[in-house]
């Protein structure tokens, strides 16, 4: 289990950098001109769309023939993609062709995550205990973070200590090579992993499904519904409230791209620190009451922060950064097992990878890039916060009336409605 959750540090890490590193790849890749930010963009929303794809065909995998060879095959798949990243020629050597390599390889790259988070996610969930199944599960989400934070820190001081030739020459290689033995160390440490309790009970009893997908989508469309609804407000919330901040600040000229990726290394280290907090408050009060309250603060708190950002100064910007990292972290900690407990174990990879990553290819690869055309065409520099409001807003009805996934809860309920019953008779 450690294992599976420190993984999560590498998959992040690999994935989050382009967007952290999107400034200085839109002058290697794309030339440098008044759209190349955009386009990078662009090729992170585009090759989002590889995550659903990847994610079933993993699903498939873990489901039918187990957790950890899935997770062994999708790290080996993402060590070679970030080891071809880095030794790809750039703008200057090949011209717009540099763009399109850059492009496949976040296609390839895509579609090797898009069966990790979802595997690590179900792994954790089932060799927890289940009063500590939000626990243990957040503990992914906190990975991540902590890989997130990891890209951010290493982009920003390979910004802030070379020349802006030297960086764009062969400066911009060294987060991507660090990437990739960071991969191949995770690849040779899943090897030593155990296979997931559930799915060797599923072995014993035979109750392994033919076909998992066609399972989740025949016997459980509702918890599909939920799970993608979670994951809207958890990738919009974590793509536009932390990994965009980044470029926003420095396009926008509000902070200079250096001191903007150091601020975003501390709103990291801040959703590190709420991430298992939440997690664990998830398993005391339950996943429903948190999901609202989180939805809550998701229609309140991001607009002004933006707002915030865009006319304070240094103080106020990392005030607004801050928050709008906690309560990203907040939703992911305590999405990660509701998602997960909305399905049986037969079949949960797949319930997760059509629910899960469908909801992130939209509300994750597409908003940043949205994000930043609306900006240009309105000029309204709180308008991500704006976007993070209008799908919190979209997704508390479903929030209001899903069932408690949280096992103690939803046996006390049990016990309550048993007893109720007894005294009416």
């Amino acid at each position: 289990m450690v294992v599976a959750a420190l993984s999560t540090v590498v998959e992040w890490y690999d994935f989050t950098l382009y967007l952290y590193f999107a400034t200085v790849l839109s002058r290697v890749f794309f030339g440098g001109g008044h759209n190349s930010l955009l386009a990078t963009l662009a090729g992170f929303a585009i090759s989002y769309g590889m995550r659903p794809l990847g994610a079933m065909v993993f699903g498939h995998i873990g489901d039918r023939i187990g957790r950890q060879r899935t997770l062994m095959l999708s790290m080996m798949l993402m060590t070679l993609a970030m080891l071809a990243t880095a030794l790809l020629p750039d703008y200057a050597t090949i011209g717009p062709a540099a763009g399109g390599l850059l492009l496949l390889l976040r296609c390839f790259m895509a579609f090797s995550v898009g069966g990790e988070y979802t595997g690590v996610v179900a792994y954790l969930l089932e060799g927890a205990r289940e009063d500590r199944r939000g626990l243990i599960t957040s503990l992914a989400s906190a990975a991540s973070e902590i890989g997130a934070m990891l890209a951010v820190a290493i982009s920003a001081l390979v910004v802030s200590t070379l020349s802006t030739a030297h960086l764009d020459a062969w400066g911009w290689r060294i987060p991507f090579f660090v990437g990739a033995a960071l991969a191949g160390c995770v690849l040779i440490a899943r090897s030593s992993m155990d296979e997931s309790p559930d799915f060797l009970r599923q072995v014993q009893h035979s109750s392994v499904p033919e076909s998992p997908l066609r399972h989740m989508i025949a016997h459980h469309r509702p918890a599909l519904l939920r799970t993608f609804a979670i994951s809207a407000l958890g990738s919009i919330t974590y793509y536009v409230g932390i990994t965009y901040v980044p470029a926003f600040l420095s396009s926008s000229g509000i902070l200079a791209e250096g001191r903007s990726l150091w601020l975003s290394t501390v709103a990291a280290v801040a959703v590190i620190l709420v991430t298992p907090l939440a997690g664990a408050l998830s398993d005391r009060v339950g996943r429903k009451p948190m999901l609202i309250w989180l939805g809550a603060a998701g229609m309140l708190l991001p607009l002004s922060m933006f707002a915030l950002m865009a006319g304070g100064g240094e103080l106020h910007i990392a005030a607004g950064a801050i928050v709008l990292a906690c309560l990203a972290g907040g939703v992911s900690a305590v999405g990660a097992p509701a998602t997960a407990e909305q399905f049986p174990g037969e079949g949960r990879l797949s319930g997760l990878a059509l629910g899960v990553t469908a909801a992130t290819a939209i509300f994750g690869g597409l908003t940043p890039f949205l994000a930043e055309l609306f900006i240009r065409q309105t000029g309204w520099t709180a308008l991500p916060g704006a976007m993070i409001a209008a799908v919190a807003l979209a997704v508390m009805p479903v929030f209001l009336t899903m069932p408690e996934t949280q096992p103690g809860r939803v046996r006390a309920h049990a016990r309550e409605r048993v007893g109720k019953e007894g005294c009416d008779i």
